[in-house]
């Protein structure tokens, strides 16, 4: 069963025990600068490293970013291919980095459709994280929450008609065959970049979490912003449907 209980932070204001962040505004912040997009995307893979960090040392427990969704295949096939190349890059530092300071990373998505190589350093990095616990920072990439739900959907009757399970159905059973299947649902919400709406991000796990929405372009999204973002969180009374 998963520990769904807030982390007690500096000054006993509770610390979201999982945030779940859209990294929007990369090619804005690039642009702004007479810069092409793929400097944008650079700029942005660099700040998650300084946010993920934060969020690990302030006792956050899970950070989930949306990367890469199954709509991002539609851009310019350069722009794409930069952000691929930034992908295995980063995943071959990461899985040195994993090693040594003991942290988990998991991609969330159907990466069957990415290359060998790239293949290749997820399975790795899922088989470092699988040897520590701690803090663990999800990339979703190649990830649409309709999409997820329907493979989920699939998953399940493909079992029932093996015999490999019952027809009864609950959310508890549902969620296990969900991409983010053993994490606990996102506290808190974030989306830089200016845009109000989560696009198709994680549409089944945050139907309780709080949303906070800021005009900040994510290469730019600082920690002071983060704690911003985590103040007013704490200001949120969450009901759960309920009555207090």
């Amino acid at each position: 069963m998963v520990d769904n209980r807030l982390n007690a932070g500096e000054g006993g204001n509770p610390i979201p025990r999982h945030i779940a962040i859209i990294l929007d505004g990369n090619g804005r912040w690039a642009k702004k600068r007479g810069l092409p997009r793929t400097a944008g995307h650079a700029a942005g893979a660099e700040n998650f490293r300084k946010i993920a960090t934060y969020c690990k040392n302030i006792g956050v427990k899970y950070l989930t970013v949306y990367a890469f969704s199954t709509e991002n295949w539609t851009r310019p096939k350069e722009e794409v291919k930069a952000i691929m190349k930034l992908l295995d890059k980063y995943l071959h530092e990461a899985i040195t980095t994993m090693e040594r300071d003991h942290i988990r990373m998991r991609i969330l998505g159907d990466v069957s459709v990415l290359s060998p190589e790239l293949q290749e350093e997820i399975r790795e990095t899922n088989e470092i994280s699988s040897r520590y616990e701690g803090f663990q920072a999800n990339i979703c990439l190649n990830y649409g929450g309709r999409a997820e739900i329907l493979q989920a959907a699939k998953r399940f009757a493909a079992d029932v008609a093996a015999g490999r399970t019952e027809k009864e159905l609950d959310e508890a059973k549902f969620g296990g065959y969900l991409y983010s299947a053993g994490l606990p649902d996102p506290d808190l919400l974030i989306r830089p970049g200016g845009e109000k709406r989560i696009s198709n991000f994680l549409l089944w796990q945050c139907a309780y979490s709080e949303f906070y929405f800021s005009d900040v372009l994510w290469p730019d999204f600082s920690t002071e912003e983060l704690d911003r973002a985590i103040a007013e969180f704490n200001r949120r009374e969450r009901r759960f449907g309920g009555v207090k």
